[in-house]
Order: C-alpha cells, then structure tokens, then sequence
C-alpha cells in the first residue's frame, strides 16, 4: 500500500477523491528498477500499470528492416517523474503494444492490473474517472508518437532534395 499523498501528486489522479484514492492507494506497491531493466516487451501480457516517481523510462517499438537485418529498436516516447505508462493493463487485449527499458534507475507506483481492473469493475463511479485519465494518457502518446513521426519524415524529406 502507499500513501494518499503520493497519489495525489500525480497529474493521472488530478481529479480523484481522498476516498477513491484511499481505494488505488490499499492496492498499489513501490517499486525501483535499475538503468538497462527491461520492464516489459511489446507483445507481452500487460501485467502492471506505472506512476513513475522518478528516473527515465524509453518506451520502444521494433521495426524490421529486412529478412537479414537484425531488428531496429526505435524510441516512441521517454517516461519521467509523474507519467503514467503501461495502460494495456486495464485495455483489452491485455497486451503491451511497446516495449519499456529503464534509461537511469527508476522508482515507480506499480498498480497489478488484475486488481486494478476488479476495483475499476466493482465501483463504476471510480472506473469511468479511471478510464478517462487512461484516454488522457493514451491521447498523449499518440501526439507524442506523431510529433516524432513527423519530425522523422520532415528530416527524411528534406535529405531527399
């Protein structure tokens, strides 16, 4: 269990109650993982969501460049102190659609998403509040996702002339 306070000061809970975060709070745990911990791969079960405290956090996709070319690992997005990530844990299918390494050891509230999805199920009020941060997060992402594309595609455009 951890404290209210400590939920309180992420953006993700920015809109809960002192009751609804004393529910999170009974099932969430700290964590701490050290630089180049492999967190999760993409295509794996989404086990967990994470409330980085602190530390760094690359979320990556591999891209394949070919039958004889070994896999690229390309970075989507860096996780810092106060971002949620790893949302597939209350999404269905259930799978991470990233990979997450840790850039600088990192310490994280780590919320089971067996257990989040049981209380997020038993209290709808609490699961629709919970919901909309996670669109929040998942929104966020995909700019992010496409300030990068576009970034890349403005420079390779521009190698071309």
């Amino acid at each position: 269990m951890v404290s209210t306070d400590i939920l309180k000061k992420h953006p993700f809970f920015k809109s809960f109650s002192d009751e609804e975060l004393k529910e999170l709070a009974a099932i969430a745990t700290e964590e701490s993982y050290k630089e180049g911990f492999q967190l999760w791969k993409r295509g794996e079960p989404a086990k967990n969501l994470y409330l980085l405290e602190g530390g760094r956090i690359v979320l990556v996709m591999h891209t394949y460049m070919g039958t004889t070319m070994p896999p690229v690992e390309l970075p989507v997005d860096m996780i810092t102190g106060g971002d949620a990530m790893g949302w597939s844990a209350v999404i269905e299918p259930y799978i991470y659609t990233l990979g997450a390494r840790c850039v600088a050891d990192s310490q994280a509230i780590v919320f089971e998403g067996t257990k989040l999805r049981e209380l997020l199920n038993s209290d709808p009020s609490l699961g629709f509040k919970f919901m909309q941060a996670t669109v929040k997060l998942i929104a966020t992402r995909l700019v992010h996702t496409e300030s990068i594309l576009v970034g890349e595609r403005g420079l390779s455009v521009l190698g071309e002339g």
